[in-house]
């Protein structure tokens, strides 16, 4: 017999599926149960700006750790030759780049509109380009006023707070996130073994796309991940976290800044109510060439939604509408009060 959740997940994984070219997988959570349907779960998948999630948790992390700070100035982190760009007598700081109030455009100088209709769009962005594009810079708002979404700022994030730590973007996230959740499958380079596993990509009318390479803003979005290590992620977030990272997954949640009167950001978070309800989300969608993708969560219902798929066509609002409907469906198994009396 199947469950409730069970039943609302694969509707969806079959209705996303049947309208499209390319496949789809949709995951859930509620309390203790799961579900997961669409194509095989080991597909994997490019997952866009879901990554921006795992760039802001590692600066989380160190800085718990006391490595960085979120109020440290990000010209600390930067070579000695660039000079990052102030206004109104204000440094950019690294809380200003995980929450889109740096001030920075959306994209580097140098980078558009050169690469802008190439079918791999920012595989040229070296570290280089950022710094350069970084040095030319005059920022559109004082920083820390004024939500501007920008994959400059936190592609740059991603790789300063790798060069910082000795590393490289990639290896980063390993080591602060993936292996102490124990997500195997969540990398930016894909091994030959997991590089077969991953779906083709496709454009809206069901052309084929080919991947992108984010180069050095793979911490805006290079990651590829699967739904089940996505649900990991969803659930270290709604539930009691491993102690290693719980006080990073709370410090990203409530670090906030308005966006306007229905909304908020967080690292790597947008908090905002469910459409047409009053039910409180934190969610981040993402998209690539042939990729759509959204990862959100209710953690005062313990609830959550993933939903990868390899077309262009959008997620949100079924992904969306999927959540609203687990959380109305009532509380999951282990969130039923104990029964009282003898």
């Amino acid at each position: 017999m199947t469950s409730l959740l069970d039943d609302l997940v694969r509707r969806t994984a079959e209705r996303l599926g049947a309208r499209q070219r390319g496949v789809v997988v949709v995951g859930a959570v509620r309390g203790g149960q799961s579900a997961l349907h669409g194509a095989d779960p080991g597909t994997l998948f490019e997952i866009g700006s879901v990554t921006k999630t795992f760039t802001a948790l590692a600066l989380a992390q160190l800085t718990v750790r006391g490595a960085v700070g979120l109020d440290q100035p990000l010209r600390d982190l930067l070579p000695r030759d660039i000079t990052a760009p102030e206004r109104g007598g204000e440094v950019i700081k690294l809380a200003h780049l995980a929450c889109h109030t740096s001030g920075l455009p959306r994209l580097p100088k140098g980078l558009l509109p050169r690469g802008l209709f190439r079918s791999d769009p920012y595989a040229g962005c070296t570290g280089e380009l950022l710094m350069d594009g970084l040095r030319r810079t005059r920022l559109r708002s004082v920083p820390g006023t004024r939500f501007r979404y920008s994959n400059f700022g936190v592609g740059l994030l991603g790789l300063a707070l790798a060069r910082h730590t000795g590393t490289d973007y990639d290896t980063l996230i390993q080591a602060e996130i993936c292996r102490p959740l124990g997500m195997t499958d969540t990398h930016v380079v894909l091994d030959p073994g997991r590089t077969a596993r991953l779906a083709a990509g496709h454009s809206r009318t069901g052309r084929p796309r080919p991947p992108w390479h984010l180069a050095a803003l793979a911490g805006a979005g290079g990651l590829h991940s699967t739904v089940p290590d996505l649900l990991t992620l969803a659930r270290a977030q709604i539930s009691p976290a491993p102690e290693e990272l719980a006080e990073a997954i709370a410090l990203t949640h409530t670090t906030a800044h308005r966006i306007n009167a229905r909304a908020t950001i967080h690292p790597g978070w947008i908090a905002a109510n469910l459409p047409r309800s009053q039910h409180r989300i934190l969610f981040h969608s993402g998209g690539t060439g042939g990729y759509r993708s959204l990862l959100a969560i209710a953690p005062e219902h313990r609830a959550a939604v993933v939903i990868l798929n390899a077309n262009v066509r959008p997620v949100d609002r079924p992904g969306f509408n999927l959540l609203a409907q687990i959380i109305d469906s009532g509380p999951g198994p282990d969130l039923v009060p104990a029964a009282t009396g003898a």
